[in-house]
């Protein structure tokens, strides 16, 4: 009888939200679809494809249209099937079986998935309870005492919600000898970003995605920015046509209208801010909010003991979010949306929360 072998029998599987519910509020997508603002391009420009042939492999148009979006080099620039495949790539390809890989916790889970999956040895360092962000100096003194080959973490970081300053960015950088993959697909919220830096440094790698800010999770299209060197094996070690031309033309037009996503950014902000004032101020009624964070990104995320009651009770109203043991979080939506959702909490902490 055939039996799998070890790695893919002690696999767990990521876990994702399911979006089911009236409002949606777990998965850090953005409240606006790209479809109702640019549907007519859209039709347009999908109805041109000639869909019997291969998509351009190095998605040209796509990343050309990011470059100037963002302001990089085309040549540093690698599309892949959502920021998802590019970690794959990386940790399957830059390391190799038995390299030690550095992940921060809490943190994106996906970065010490494939690095397990791919038989790298994947260290996890605990975040500052308190805080929930980590010491620069002490990832720094890590990777250079303990022969680490990359450290990869996200910042701003999903799903603590909080950043790192450019400038300790860039000191890490500068102080480690392995490479630093950085994922900032929470970046677009926040004004932080080192790639207006990237070109000065060999061993970075930053992760970009539409998913978010851009309102694009549903063509799964996402690009990585490196110096050409590391961008020459990144294109040379995918998969040949690994972005379909679909992914490949919606992409080129949202990323062509960065007015659109200036205005829709600005609006997801302000909601975000508004909401986390609101639950501060429950916070400060019902101590079962134990710790509400200050978010830079698109959600908000809080420490709580009545986490997993909150999250089903909303649910019975038609509202998700996401619980995650000790802690929940919950995505900004339309200022109606995160209304509702204030409303909803407040009647749920009444029924199980001692207010002060």
């Amino acid at each position: 009888m055939y039996e799998l072998n070890r790695k893919l029998r002690k696999i767990e599987g990521y876990d994702p939200a399911a979006g089911t519910s009236k409002i949606v509020l777990d998965a850090n997508e953005s409240p606006f679809n790209i479809n109702d603002t640019f549907r007519e391009e859209i039709a347009e420009g999908v109805g041109k494809l000639a869909l019997n042939r291969y998509p351009d492999p190095y998605a040209t148009e796509a990343v050309k249209a990011f470059a100037k979006f963002y302001n990089v080099p085309e040549s540093f620039v690698t599309a892949g099937n959502g920021s998802d495949e590019l970690i794959s790539i990386i940790t399957s390809c830059f390391l190799e079986k038995g390299d030690k890989i550095l992940t921060l916790s809490p943190d994106f889970s996906m970065y010490a998935f494939y690095g397990k999956l791919y038989e790298t040895n994947v260290t996890v360092m605990q975040k500052d309870d308190i805080y929930n962000t980590f010491s620069v100096g002490k990832v720094i003194e890590h990777c250079n005492n303990n022969d680490i080959k990359a450290v990869i973490f996200s910042n701003p970081c999903n799903p603590t919600s909080l950043g790192i300053k450019r400038e300790e960015i860039i000191r890490l950088i500068k102080n480690v000898f392995c490479l630093v993959i950085i994922d900032e697909a929470y970046m677009d919220f926040w004004t932080e970003s080192i790639l207006p830096d990237i070109a000065q440094f060999d061993n970075v790698i930053v992760l970009k995605t539409l998913s978010k800010a851009l309102g694009a999770a549903g063509i799964r299209l996402g690009f990585a920015v490196a110096g050409e060197t590391i961008t020459g094996a990144l294109r040379a070690a995918k998969s040949p046509y690994n972005t379909d031309l679909l992914s490949q033309e919606i992409g080129r037009i949202v990323l062509s209208h960065p007015e659109t996503a200036k205005e829709n950014i600005n609006y997801i902000v302000t909601a975000r801010e508004k909401l986390q004032e609101e639950l501060v101020k429950l916070s400060d009624r019902y101590p079962c909010l134990d710790k509400v964070y200050d978010s830079v990104t698109n959600f908000v995320f809080i420490k709580t003991s009545k986490g997993l009651e909150i999250y089903e009770k909303l649910l019975t109203r038609g509202i998700s979010i996401r619980y995650m043991g000790i802690y929940i979080r919950i995505t900004s939506g339309t200022e109606e949306e995160n209304a509702e959702f204030i409303d909803a909490l407040k009647d749920i902490l009444a029924q199980i929360c001692e207010a002060e």
